[in-house]
């Protein structure tokens, strides 16, 4: 069962050992990630150098659930913007957000800023540090 929505930047900070990073590692088995924002982690380390086949050696073991993006997610996305212009959320954010919302769960972040939109897009926000 899905209990959180991980943000790019959660993932991250489980990855890097940040401080944070051991709240995700604690849902992990129970978590999702969109595939955008996967691929943000993965744009993360491609432009600090890390070859792909090692990009993958880290990502492809874990135990989070993959969500593909369609066009149903697209919509849920493009019709969280009037909600988080204000807050400066890109489209990445959105996606964590809406598929939280989708599950109905938390969305685990390191982004401070999610805390003002929490109530507009009505997902509970989790603030990893």
């Amino acid at each position: 069962m899905t209990v959180a929505v991980l943000d790019a930047s959660a993932l991250l900070a489980m990855l890097r050992g940040e401080p944070g990073g051991s709240r995700v590692a604690a849902v992990l088995d129970d978590s999702a990630i969109s595939v955008i924002n996967l691929g943000e982690v993965i744009g993360h380390y491609a432009r600090i150098g890390a070859p792909a086949p090692e990009i993958h050696r880290m990502l492809d073991p874990l135990p989070v659930q993959r969500v593909p993006f369609d066009e149903d997610f697209a919509y849920s996305v493009g019709l969280l913007l009037p909600a988080t212009r204000a807050a400066g959320l890109s489209f990445a954010d959105r996606a964590c957000l809406a598929l939280a919302r989708r599950f109905g769960v938390k969305a685990l972040t390191a982004d401070r800023v999610w805390s003002r939109i929490a109530t507009a897009v009505q997902v509970e926000i989790e603030m990893i540090r």
